[in-house]
């Protein structure tokens, strides 16, 4: 056959069957998989062959594809309070495009409302679209500009801004939310949710109405944030059955599963309440915790420094000392290493068979002796970094290594220790505020 025209030519192709030849029209998508055409059909399904049972192509003018009705526009209720919809991109916030076969953003109100009903009679929605990217290629740049659109949105009045994401790096971006309203001791005006989906909306089992019902109920209806674990908020499936979504601390949070609706766990401490959604509607059921004094509002969010650059390295067998030095060569601003059990690198040489132990050791040594930032969390997840337990940490300790004591997660840490780089940027500031609990990710009551 001939090579395969470009996704949207319209073609027709004859193709052999089980039960003799076939024909079809439509537009060219891109293949399903190896070895595979694939095409629009005129009643808007797709349909895919191998490439061998292809007996011809022919290239047509045009093809009537049934097009999707654009959904009637839905008025809102203007009694109702304000939320901002912010979209980043994600599966939550998206539809079948039947033209491409591809899943675009579902994000005029219109749209949202007609997807989930169930909005129209929680909140008046402004949608904002910041991108439509996978949630793996977000950068520190794409944080401040979700800051400053929760920032436009209280301006222009509203009680709680819901920001839509693709769940990969949900958490971080959560955290950042969290250190650049409240990492200097502030709130933010009203509520700041980030929801996301496990499931795409076009299958049985997805989350994405009843997380985002969960989530904008809570923009209007949580309490008032203190700026203590609350400057946001992530909402997603408590289980992996429906009917319960969790509230959690956005300062420490993490995805723990690739698949499962219920992903999302706290860590080192406990969900902030719960959202159950029935059939009578969604309703909030906070959890036990140690109130906290409300902090003074922040005017504005602190932004991230985008110059700041962070080397990650992971403590193992292969964690090698040239790797970091070349980090150290490249000027990054600090290292981050995500270190085994209590925080420990491999610095030490027992058997006398292992020199690049000690080179590492070295070369961070001299790295920090001349005012170089590195900080060590622990890659257990849940629990301290205990630097006083075995002498090995009390080494790192004394050569200049920062995190003992620190409670703070590994995700949420990267992004507490960019926001401290963003103050000043010098060793003083990361070294004092790492032990500081800035919005709720270093809690005292959760050190055990």
């Amino acid at each position: 056959m001939v090579d395969w025209p470009e996704p949207g030519t319209p073609v027709k192709i004859v193709v052999k069957t089980w039960s003799g030849e076939d024909s079809h029209e439509g537009l060219a998508l891109p293949a399903a998989g190896p070895n595979l055409v694939t095409l629009k059909l005129v009643n808007g399904y797709n349909i895919s062959f191998p490439e061998s049972y292809v007996l011809s192509l022919e290239l047509l003018e045009e093809v009537q594809i049934i097009e999707e009705e654009s959904p009637e526009i839905i008025p809102q209720d203007e009694s109702l309070p304000l939320v901002h919809l912010i979209h980043t991109g994600g599966t939550i916030a998206s539809k079948v495009d039947y033209k491409t076969g591809a899943v675009t953003a579902r994000f005029e109100p219109s749209e949202l409302l007609d997807a989930v009903p169930e909005l129209r009679s929680i909140a008046r929605i402004r949608a904002v679209k910041l991108g439509n990217m996978w949630s793996d290629d977000i950068r520190p740049r794409h944080w401040n500009k979700m800051l400053e659109a929760t920032s436009q949105a209280f301006a222009e009045g509203a009680v709680g801004v819901v920001i839509t994401h693709g769940t990969d790096t949900l958490h971080y971006s959560a955290a950042a939310m969290s250190y650049g309203w409240a990492g200097q001791g502030g709130r933010p005006p009203g509520r700041i949710v980030l929801t996301g989906s496990q499931r795409s909306p076009d299958r049985g089992s997805s989350d994405a109405a009843e997380n985002l019902i969960a989530a904008v109920h809570w923009a209007v209806n949580g309490p008032e944030p203190s700026g203590y674990r609350d400057s946001s908020v992530v909402i997603l499936h408590a289980e992996s059955s429906d009917g319960k979504c969790a509230v959690l601390p956005g300062c420490a949070t993490r995805k723990y599963h690739s698949s499962r609706r219920d992903a999302f766990k706290p860590i080192n401490q406990d969900a902030l309440a719960y959202v159950l959604v029935d059939r009578s509607g969604p309703s909030i059921e906070m959890c036990e915790a140690e109130v906290s004094d409300a902090r003074v509002g922040a005017i504005a969010p602190k932004l991230f420094d985008e110059n700041v650059r962070i080397a990650e390295f992971v403590a193992g067998a292969h964690l090698q000392p040239d790797l970091v030095q070349a980090a150290i060569d490249a000027g990054y601003d600090a290292l981050y290493f995500h270190g085994t059990g209590l925080g420990h690198l491999p610095i030490e040489d027992p058997e006398n068979d292992s020199p690049e132990n000690l080179k590492l050791r070295l070369t961070i040594e001299d790295y920090c002796n001349s005012g170089g930032i590195v900080v060590v969390t622990t890659q257990t997840i849940h629990g301290p970094v205990h630097l006083d337990v075995y002498s090995k940490g009390r080494v790192q300790q004394e050569i200049g290594i920062i995190g003992h004591g620190s409670l703070c997660p590994p995700s949420s840490g990267l992004v507490k220790l960019h926001h401290l780089l963003s103050r000043d940027g010098g060793r003083d500031t990361v070294s004092s505020g790492w032990l500081e609990d800035l919005c709720g990710e270093n809690p005292t009551d959760a050190r055990r």
